[in-house]
């Protein structure tokens, strides 16, 4: 089994903290050395102590959720003999309540849309299966609660 590792880094500073007026900004780093600025929504935790440009965890999961399912797509496109050019996802994650009254994500909806070229061009209907596929193999599809919703353009 793979193992996927990440690094979330957040420091106090010269902030008070038990204001509770502290700053939700912090850093995600992954392997490479890549690094990532992180907050809390500001829907979650009002500006100033959120920041606004920094990735939050809802988008950073429906993003993943998006990457994942496209990569399946062009791997799953690919092996059909199909050429895409572009692909580009409009992906949108719901927050509500759960039975006990938790907010979580509880839709998604995908809005890829695709461009191909070549001589072997899909079908709509091949690339909706292409799109079914890619999502019944996607390892963050397959480990969400929420429901998941594509719409292709």
């Amino acid at each position: 089994m793979s193992e996927y590792k990440a690094e979330v880094v957040w420091q106090r500073g010269n902030q008070l903290f038990t204001d509770n007026r502290y700053s939700r900004g912090h850093e995600w780093k992954f392997d490479g050395g890549f690094s990532v600025p992180a907050s809390s929504a500001p829907s979650s935790v009002p500006l100033p102590m959120s920041v606004a440009e920094n990735v939050d965890p809802e988008e950073a999961l429906v993003a993943a959720l998006a990457s994942c399912h496209m990569l399946f797509f062009l791997s799953f496109a690919q092996k059909q003999g199909f050429i895409v050019d572009h692909y580009q996802d409009y992906a949108t994650g719901f927050m509500e309540k759960n039975e006990r009254g938790r907010l979580y994500i509880a839709r998604i909806e995908l809005r890829p849309a695709t461009c191909f070229s070549g001589e072997k061009m899909p079908t709509k209907e091949q690339i909706d299966a292409l799109h079914h596929l890619s999502h019944e193999h996607c390892y963050v599809a397959n480990s969400l609660r929420a429901d998941v919703t594509i719409i292709p353009e």
